[in-house]
């Protein structure tokens, strides 16, 4: 009788060094992890010791307004505003040579960027323009101040600004306008408190870009003289304007004068009776809109 013999196979499976087991994946995952950790907590301790920097030199600026300043070279160079001790680029919106400080309750003109070409300031408190306002700042090509509290204008406070082309006063103050700019193709001073004694006899007769006038919502007793040629645009309503003279737009001595860019005249609202006074619009392509009769 033959015995059966039975070989077992004894088989290990012996792993590659290569082959890395899963606790040392997963203990790479936790190294990442941890090295966050350790990043935020050198953040944290970064922020604190600026914190202490900033608290030591006594000024009243978040975090956050400190590391805003170190990382943007441009605000840095804006000095702070006169009553909110911040930079203008922070209290206000800087974008490509634009600044827009709009309803944000600032009583004066804040210090703006060198290269500044617009400044929209619309809806706030400033009383007051200085000549120091501009004087660094030749690049301005708009200016919007509407909707402030503007009672004075020192002389002289656009006078440097040769490329500036529209600048709007209105809702505001004024008793008087400032000397403009030549360059002007715009100038609204709506809604305004001016008489026509505010206002020289040769304020807009070098303006020879100028195209739309804004004079509406005022106290003029008359129509501005020696109103330049390039005028398309004329707003006058609701004033009190109670005479006007054949040389007001026209010349008395020249009846084939014609006016060829004027397109529009607003009268109405004034006390003024305009039927009486045909040969002041003889030059005109379209008559004023206002009361005749």
């Amino acid at each position: 009788m033959k015995t059966l013999q039975t070989t077992f196979f004894l088989f290990v499976f012996v792993p590659l060094a290569n082959s890395a087991p899963p606790i040392q994946q997963e203990s790479l995952q936790f190294y990442e992890y941890d090295t966050d950790v350790t990043m935020g907590s050198l953040i944290q301790q970064d922020y604190e010791m600026q914190s202490k920097d900033i608290r030591k030199d006594g000024t009243n600026v978040s975090l956050d307004t400190s590391l805003r300043l170190q990382g943007d070279d441009s605000e840095r160079d804006v000095p702070p505003t006169k009553d909110t001790n911040l930079p203008t680029c922070l209290l206000c919106v800087c974008l490509s040579g634009s600044v827009y400080c709009e309803e944000i309750d600032i009583e004066a003109v804040p210090p703006l960027p060198k290269e500044t070409a617009y400044l929209y300031a619309r809806f706030n408190k400033i009383k007051r323009i200085a000549v120091s306002d501009f004087a660094d700042i030749t690049t301005l090509r708009r200016i919007d101040f509407s909707g402030n509290r503007i009672e004075e204008i020192e002389d002289g406070a656009f006078s440097k600004l040769l490329l500036l082309e529209e600048l709007s006063l209105a809702e505001n103050r004024l008793l008087k306008l400032p000397v403009l700019p030549p360059k002007l193709t715009t100038f609204n001073a709506n809604q305004n408190r001016i008489k026509s004694r505010g206002i020289k006899a040769n304020a807009f007769k070098k303006l020879t870009n100028l195209a739309y006038l804004y004079l509406g919502h005022n106290a003029l007793e008359s129509v501005p003289l020696n109103l330049p040629e390039s005028l398309r645009i004329l707003h006058l309503q609701y004033n009190n304007i109670t005479t006007i003279t054949d040389d007001t737009f026209c010349k008395s001595n020249n009846t084939r004068y014609i006016r060829t860019s004027m397109d529009e005249i607003r009268m109405e609202g004034n006390p003024i009776l305009l039927a009486k006074h045909v040969n002041a619009f003889s030059c005109l392509r379209t008559l004023p809109v206002g009361t005749y009769y």
